[in-house]
């Protein structure tokens, strides 16, 4: 058995790593999901969607937006999780897309984690930390990634991905809200066919963007790529991969 630790900054990630999570679930996996960032009327959403994925164990973190730096009493709350969770492989962001996002809770994000995870192994602010051993976090991966270097199949995971998704009522409004400011109803009729049917319904307008997203993600790491995959979910290992032998 193995522990994975989803470390999601915002609870849509979780569905988003979905693919993945699912089949470690289904293999006898243990896995956790914590959340940086949510809002309250969001919470149960977000464990719902992570219950239809088949992951028990969610907490919330309780990190203000926007209230927050890269300093002692914040970092000892993701070492504390890490240490009491003690997982073999993370989860989490990939550093490099954050640089390139003006949210400014994300490149904290990029900063933050990985200074946890260095200090989560060594003998620092014990007591401060819960009491918990050092633990050394020797797995990274990073979501979404410009530039992967693995792809995980999740056909047979794919539709529990869509349904997890469809629970986040809160996340999708939002969703369809923020990309309505940026986008013509010109442009989104091209990728949301009934577009004129669902615009006022901000819950399903967001629910049919994300379902195309999710879609063309897999597709473009799956079939349309040449990872050799039917339907993909991109993640980036930090660090090389060592190997017993080379595989085919």
């Amino acid at each position: 058995m193995t522990k994975v630790l989803m470390l999601a900054s915002f609870g849509l990630e979780i569905v988003e790593c979905g693919g993945a999570l699912a089949r470690h679930v289904q293999a006898g996996d243990e896995v956790h999901a914590a959340v940086l960032l949510s809002r309250p009327e969001s919470r149960d959403q977000i464990v719902k969607a992570a219950n239809v994925l088949g992951i028990e164990d969610v907490e919330f973190l309780d990190f203000p937006y926007g209230g927050w730096t890269v300093d002692s009493p914040w970092k000892e709350r993701i070492v504390e999780l890490v240490r009491r969770v003690r997982p073999e492989i993370v989860i989490t962001q990939d550093p490099h897309h954050a640089q390139h996002d003006l949210d400014p809770d994300r490149r904290l994000i990029a900063l933050l984690y990985p200074e946890a995870f260095a200090v989560a192994g060594r003998d620092w602010r014990n007591e401060e930390c819960g009491g918990h051993a050092p633990h050394l976090v020797r797995t990274i991966y990073y979501m979404t990634p410009e530039h992967p270097n693995c792809i995980i199949e999740i056909s047979d995971t794919f539709e529990l991905k869509q349904k997890a998704l469809a629970v986040l009522s809160f996340q999708m409004s939002f969703s369809a809200q923020m990309i309505e400011r940026k986008m013509s109803p010109e442009m989104l009729r091209q990728v949301v066919k009934n577009y004129d049917e669902i615009s006022e319904d901000k819950e399903a307008l967001g629910l049919a963007l994300h379902r195309q997203f999710d879609m063309a993600l897999a597709l473009v790491n799956g079939l349309a790529g040449h990872s050799g995959a039917v339907m993909g979910e991109a993640y980036r290992r930090e660090g090389p991969f060592v190997l017993d032998k080379l595989l085919r």
